[in-house]
C-alpha cells in the first residue's frame, strides 16, 4: 500500500486514535449490539463514529459482536435478565404457535410476546452497557500495554 493511501485509511478509521479513544469505539459497538433494535446497529454505529470522530473499525468490531450467529443467544440472555428483574415468568415464551402461517401467525406471535417488551428492552439495555465497559476496560488495558516500551535487557 502506498504512503499517501495508507494516510487516507488511516484517516478515515482513525487508526491512529489513542487507547482511550479506541476503546470507548470498542465499547460503544459493543453497547450497541445489544441494542434492542434490529436492523439499525451498523447505521447507528457509523453514524456516532463520524458525530464524535471514533475510530470506525473499532466501533465496527464491537457492533459486528451482534451477528446472524449471536444475535439469537444475545437477544435472549437479555430478554431473560430483563423477565428476572422486572419478575416477569418466562413461561409465555415457550407459548408459540408455530403451526400458524401468514398475518394470523404474526398476531399471535406479537401476542405471546407483549408481556416480553420491557423485559427485552431493559436487559438487553444492561447487558450492553456491561459488555461496553468490560470491552473498553479490556481494550485500553491491552492497547496501553502494546504501546508501552520495552523495559529489559537486550542480549
Amino acid at each position: 500500500m502506498s504512503g499517501r493511501l495508507r494516510r487516507t485509511v488511516q484517516l478515515l478509521l482513525h487508526l491512529e486514535d489513542t487507547p482511550h479513544r479506541t476503546a470507548l469505539a470498542f465499547g460503544i459497538g459493543l453497547w450497541l449490539a445489544f441494542f434492542p433494535i434490529l436492523g439499525i446497529h451498523t447505521g447507528i454505529a457509523l453514524l456516532i463514529a463520524f458525530l464524535f470522530r471514533l475510530n470506525r473499525a473499532a466501533i465496527l468490531v464491537g457492533v459486528y459482536f451482534s451477528n446472524p450467529w449471536t444475535v439469537a443467544p444475545l437477544y435472549i440472555a437479555g430478554t431473560m435478565l430483563g423477565c428476572a428483574v422486572l419478575g416477569v415468568p418466562t413461561e409465555g415464551l415457550e407459548s408459540i404457535d408455530w403451526d400458524l402461517h401468514g398475518a394470523q401467525f404474526y398476531r399471535a406471535l406479537a401476542a405471546s410476546l407483549r408481556p416480553y417488551l420491557w423485559p427485552f428492552i431493559l436487559g438487553n439495555t444492561v447487558l450492553g452497557i456491561i459488555a461496553g465497559l468490560v470491552g473498553y476496560v479490556a481494550l485500553r488495558f491491552v492497547l496501553e500495554r502494546k504501546r508501552a516500551p520495552q523495559t529489559g535487557s537486550a542480549t
